[in-house]
């Protein structure tokens, strides 16, 4: 899967953080960070409020967060498709 996703790692004083921002240009679609409690790593996105999962490694949580940003950008196709028709 060729991803658009941008990962930035995040840090603080320097120091690099278990958190990664992803970005599509400017716009920040989803986060993915290591959750030590549960010992998973959690990805989720500002897109939606329900949109999180976990996943046993950081690539695993990057990749279940593309599945679900791909599938949710899905529901918006007909507002960006260049045939004409009534949206209701």
């Amino acid at each position: 899967m060729d991803s658009k996703i941008i990962w930035m790692q995040a840090s603080v004083a320097g120091v690099p953080l278990r958190r990664f921002v992803g970005r599509i240009g400017q716009i920040e679609v989803g986060s993915v960070e290591f959750d030590g409690s549960n010992r998973l790593w959690t990805w989720s996105s500002p897109l939606a409020e329900d949109a999180w999962g976990h996943a046993h490694d950081e690539a695993g949580a990057k990749q279940g967060f593309e599945v679900w940003l791909r599938a949710w950008l899905e529901n918006f196709r007909c507002f960006f498709e260049n045939t004409r028709r009534p949206l209701l």
